[in-house]
């Protein structure tokens, strides 16, 4: 008896990553050294761990609500307003989710059907599109690699008439992973001029907005088209908190009271003693990502220095903690093999471009979301690699 051939057919078109498909092909390399976890080497602060200790000790061990504990969606919602000019009303506007992963599934799940498009500038974060699949709609990606990994008007526009009535959703990312490319305000204002002229949803994943390196504050584009944007957030970047799983969504009233039918049914809630140390990042610790920025800029500078000498192009990122470099001319073009050949040369791991999809062939992404101890070490060892690898 084979009931795999009963199981949702939507599952063959998703396969395991290649990110984990290369992590284990080089699992095997004796002392690797990771450049390539999206999570804070910082430790979740102790003000907010020291919060989750009082509410086990309170016995705050049973369900909150669905929407999860008001005082904490009112914290979200002070946060989101100071920091970004966002109003949401925390009874009926704000969801907590189990990480942002839970709050992108509820939401997509919640917005599409069998056959609808959804498009997504790229390169971009491998997760979005297997959750899409599952329900039988499609990723149309758009091309960004020309422009910097810049989304313009132009682009979003042409690529919304390409698709017409089937289209339901544009997916944002920004910061974004892998480039660390955001907007300006102009920018997004400009965006959110083409997006109002058409009835779709935008689901913008703006979970690195705390983690913004150019002197302008994180602009969301909710601000400009708060009727149509379901705003992702959560603070497993801002900080470093990837354990803890805890997410939001944010949207109209009458968004909110269809997400949270999806939401309800994946998750039940958030883990209640996970919701009050929330409480306590977002008004105490409002501002506990400053000082991870700080330190995000001087890795994310030595970086840049050392792999633009060695000939890799990159875009300087403003923001995550991510860079995205072009492998020279002259060197394996397949990201993969050249990824492989590193990690089994030098015991460093890069993530294949490749792994962001077809527009990412040809780069590899690390992450300086490790100590510049590591970094540094990971540099000469890779000066070393292109040395002997030089035509």
């Amino acid at each position: 008896m084979d009931l795999t051939k009963r199981m949702n057919k939507n599952l063959d078109k998703i396969e395991v990553s290649l990110i984990r498909q290369f992590d284990q092909s080089i699992s095997d390399v004796p002392g690797i050294m990771k450049l390539t976890l999206g999570e804070p080497d910082f430790a979740t602060p102790e003000h907010v761990k020291e919060a989750a200790k009082r509410a086990i000790d309170a016995n705050q061990s049973h369900y909150t609500g669905m929407s999860g504990l008001l005082e904490l969606r009112q914290a979200a919602a002070d946060f989101v307003k100071e920091k970004y000019g966002l109003t949401y009303h925390p009874e009926d506007e704000i969801l907590v989710t189990v990480g942002a992963t839970e709050a992108l599934s509820a939401t997509l799940t919640a917005i599409l059907e069998p056959g609808d498009t959804v498009l997504l500038p790229a390169p971009a974060y491998p997760g979005y599109e297997p959750i899409v699949n599952l329900v039988g709609a499609e990723i149309v990606e758009i091309d960004t690699t020309a422009n910097d990994f810049v989304l313009t008007p132009e682009m979003l526009e042409k690529a919304i008439l390409e698709q017409g009535e089937k289209l339901k959703a544009v997916l944002l990312n920004y910061p974004a992973n892998p480039t660390g490319v955001t907007y300006s305000r102009e920018q997004i204002k400009a965006l959110a001029e083409v997006l109002k002229k058409y009835e779709i949803f935008v689901v913008s994943d703006e979970v690195y907005s705390e983690l913004t390196y150019n002197e302008e504050t994180h602009v969301s584009i909710a601000e400009y088209l708060p009727e149509q944007t379901i705003l992702i957030n959560g603070l497993s970047k801002s900080h470093a908190m990837t354990g803890w799983r805890i997410g939001f969504i944010f949207a109209s009233a009458v968004l909110t009271a269809q997400l949270i039918k999806s939401h309800q049914y994946l998750v039940t809630a958030a883990a209640t003693s996970a919701q009050f140390a929330a409480i306590e990042a977002l008004s105490a610790g409002k501002d506990d990502a400053f000082i991870m920025k700080q330190e995000y800029i001087k890795r994310r500078d030595f970086i840049i220095e050392k792999m633009s000498a060695l000939g890799f192009k990159i875009i300087k990122p403003d923001g995550a903690f991510y860079i995205f470099a072009k492998i020279p001319a002259g060197y394996e073009q397949d990201s993969f093999k050249f990824c492989q050949a590193f990690a089994r040369e030098k015991a460093v791991a890069f993530i294949p471009g490749v792994a962001f999809g077809k527009y990412g062939q040809g780069y590899v992404r690390l992450s300086y979301a490790a100590s510049i101890e590591t970094i540094s070490t990971a540099m000469n060892r890779l000066e070393e690699f292109m040395e002997e690898h030089a035509d």
